[in-house]
């Protein structure tokens, strides 16, 4: 009897074996320019994606997790502030405020759509807050209106973990176009994914721009070569990720339009069974399905039913930040956060990818079927 491909939770060849020609291409071009750090591959990707992405400025860096910290140092965060994050997300967001010294301010998520909790976040605040980095979870904008309101009014700056939200929407306005800075990453299973590892940092202010373009650049004035005003770091976005991701970034709304026609098949599909599906869009929003995640209190059983279905499936996350032991330092016990650990519980990632195929839907879907009617 035919065994069927396992349906993959993210399939990466299929986009390459399309790019390939323009990838090899695009290689080739930075060989052949002599310039690999720093050079007309990097700007003109910094330039592309701010307009892409309706920020006034662009500054490409090496990593996600790095993005993050210069845009705090950058904000002026440093030993003795503390920095309100999500108890709900990937640990860089919080070890971004560690690195500078500072100190993460856990914060609960909302139930539905698992962003920061602004009611919660009002009521944790401290006057030791200096930054507050709510983050748009699996590709879904967290909830930036009444956040911006309270940094207007308590004087802190904002910073958006946009890692996994290329392209997302909130009310109509581009996520990381919003707060004081926007922090990406181009980690290869991200939306828009680099070969390896880079980032950015958006922001509509000048004057941040060029304050982090010298962060990541080892301090230096910006068109300089020995002139080091402050001490930096080398967080370069190198030429040749920035070429690749150049070619990428031409298809970013089509792929986006992929995630979203594929998560309008799993809504259709999965309606009516025992399991939360991922919140709606509010008005204006776009949603960009970084990762399609459902919910359910029988989630472990559920996963272990799709692996044998030939389903990959995965979780994000299994621990909320509290939880975690690089974190026990905070002093958080179990109940402090209960959203975020009611979710930790109950996440499942389904397959979602662009090129994801209606048939893989639909073989995704009457999998979790299978196991509801078991």
């Amino acid at each position: 009897m035919k065994t069927e491909t396992p349906v993959p939770l993210l399939d990466l060849k299929r986009q390459y074996a399309e790019l390939r020609p323009e990838l090899t291409a695009a290689a080739q071009r930075v060989m052949d320019s002599g310039v690999f750090v720093m050079g007309p591959e990097g700007a003109a990707f910094e330039a592309e994606f701010a307009a892409a992405s309706g920020a006034a400025r662009c500054v490409g860096v090496s990593s996600g997790a790095q993005a993050l910290t210069v845009a705090l140092e950058a904000l002026g965060v440093g030993p003795g502030d503390a920095v309100a994050v999500p108890a709900f997300t990937f640990v860089a967001t919080a070890t971004a405020a560690v690195e500078l010294g500072a100190r993460p301010l856990l914060v609960d998520v909302s139930d539905d759509g698992l962003t920061m909790d602004p009611v919660d976040l009002e009521r944790r605040l401290t006057p030791a807050v200096k930054a507050v980095m709510p983050v748009h979870l699996y590709g879904r904008a967290a909830d930036m209106d009444p956040v911006m309101s309270l940094a207007r009014s308590k004087g802190f700056k904002v910073v958006e973990d946009c890692a996994q939200s290329h392209h997302a929407l909130y009310r109509g306005r581009p996520v990381g176009a919003i707060g004081d800075f926007g922090a990406f990453s181009f980690y290869p299973s991200k939306n828009l994914g680099a070969l390896g590892d880079a980032g950015a940092l958006t922001t509509q202010d000048a004057g941040l721009a060029d304050l982090a373009a010298s962060l990541r650049n080892c301090g230096r004035r910006p068109g300089t070569q020995y002139d080091h005003p402050r001490l930096g770091h080398n967080y370069r976005l190198d030429e040749l990720q920035a070429a690749f991701l150049r070619v990428k970034l031409k298809r970013l709304s089509a792929w986006t339009e992929g995630r979203r026609r594929a998560a309008a098949l799993y809504r259709q599909a999965l309606a009516g069974l025992p399991l939360s599906l991922p919140a709606p869009d509010r008005p204006g929003d776009r949603q960009v399905y970084h990762v399609f995640c459902v919910r359910s209190d029988r989630r472990d059983a559920l996963k272990a039913h799709l692996d044998g279905a030939g389903v990959k499936t995965a979780v994000y996350y299994p621990e909320p930040l509290h939880m975690l032991g690089a974190l026990k330092g905070l002093g958080h016990k179990p109940g402090d956060f209960p959203c975020a650990e009611r979710a930790a519980r109950e996440v499942l990632a389904l397959p979602m990818f662009p090129e994801l195929t209606e048939p893989e839907v639909g073989r995704v879907a009457d999998a979790v079927k299978g196991f509801f009617r078991g």
